[in-house]
């Protein structure tokens, strides 16, 4: 299939519904917009439901709905509206339902800006909600990718019946770059919804199918938590996936995700012409952390050290750094809010701190 050029939203977009997602229910905010406004042109051109909703919490309950009889539904914002989804993303965990989420990142916190950050890392890793649940969260550093990883977040979603995040940001939203779209066959045996609440006969020979996130007695909430925190497990064990770029031997290791990933690649690039190997550890999952392949990159010789870029105060630090485990010493380059760095400045604080 011939390359066609996309801007990011739209490729999401379109990613989603070739994927199977006939349901989305959303509110518009700035940069995530053109995720909606297509989905509200294509949905019903092939059988599909496009619902603008009065408020994000409006929206993300509705996707609890369609989530709840089987379907394959998807939700979009960013930033502040994804703080208004949190509780009905604790109910989708809670009640065990699949669904997608997207977060265009901006700034903040508060309203913050309509510009590309990467301050909501913690907020996607840590759950964001309450109580003891994870989303699976998928960081892709292109446009390709997004499209890429949508196919695989709705599968991710039916297999482990649990929500699943895109997590990008602005840039990958709004630039324009040339992307495929491969025909859509699932690499993973999905599991019948036989869960799903689509009515009940009572003729049928099987029981009523109810959605529920509410367990009064303790013992049932209790089997309700063991049950996700083994699901969780499974989910670290398998599922979590990495970039190692020209790590092999290299003497500082790079660790970056999204846009600041393929900036750090210059950077790179940069510090070669100067005789210093630089490496790069890029989280493809951002949960579950992939701790395995950092600690091995990390574990070489040749290491002195691992740099974290980020576009945010540093949050993703606080991963590698857990990682690392005192090893070897991990150092923060990066601004809050939507500073996003250039390859050369990446480039002369690595050179600056080889020389410290």
């Amino acid at each position: 299939m011939a390359k066609k050029l996309m801007k990011g939203c739209e490729a999401v977009a379109e990613a989603a519904i070739q994927a199977g997602c006939h349901y989305f229910f959303g509110y518009p905010i700035t940069p995530q917009n053109d995720i909606p406004e297509y989905m509200s042109a294509r949905l019903p051109k092939v059988g599909g439901c496009f619902l603008q909703a009065e408020s994000e919490v409006a929206a993300i309950n509705m996707v609890y709905g369609a989530a709840a009889s089987g379907a394959r539904v998807m939700t979009s914002s960013s930033s502040p509206g994804i703080s208004l989804k949190q509780e009905g993303i604790s109910y989708l965990a809670g009640a065990e339902l699949p669904c997608v989420v997207v977060n265009m990142v901006r700034g903040g916190p508060g309203l913050g800006s309509i510009q590309p950050s990467q301050g909501d890392y913690f907020q996607a890793t840590r759950g964001g909600g309450h109580g003891d649940y994870h989303p699976i969260v998928l960081a892709p550093s292109s446009v390709q990718e997004a499209v890429d990883l949508m196919q695989d977040a709705f599968d991710l979603a039916d297999v482990y019946r649990t929500p699943v995040m895109i997590l990008a940001d602005g840039i990958i939203g709004q630039m324009m770059e040339p992307v495929e779209f491969h025909e859509k066959t699932s690499t993973r045996e999905l599991p019948k919804k036989d869960w799903a609440a689509t009515g009940w006969n009572p003729e049928s020979g099987r029981p009523r199918a109810i959605v529920n996130s509410l367990y009064i007695e303790v013992e049932e909430l209790q089997e309700m938590n063991d049950r996700l925190q083994a699901r969780y497990k499974v989910i670290r064990e398998n599922e979590a996936r990495a970039e190692l770029y020209n790590t092999e031997n290299a003497e500082i290791i790079l660790c970056a995700y999204g846009t600041v990933a393929r900036i750090c690649k210059s950077a790179i690039a940069l510090c070669e012409k100067q005789g210093v190997k630089v490496g790069l550890f890029r989280p493809i999952t951002v949960w579950p952390f992939p701790e395995k392949e950092l600690a091995g990159a990390m574990a070489q010789d040749s290491v002195k050290k691992a740099i974290t870029v980020e576009i945010s105060s540093g949050q993703m630090l606080e991963d590698v750094k857990l990682t690392v485990n005192g090893k070897k010493p991990v150092e923060f380059f990066g601004k809050p809010g939507s500073y996003t760095p250039t390859a050369e400045e990446i480039a002369e604080f690595i050179m600056k701190s080889r020389e410290a």
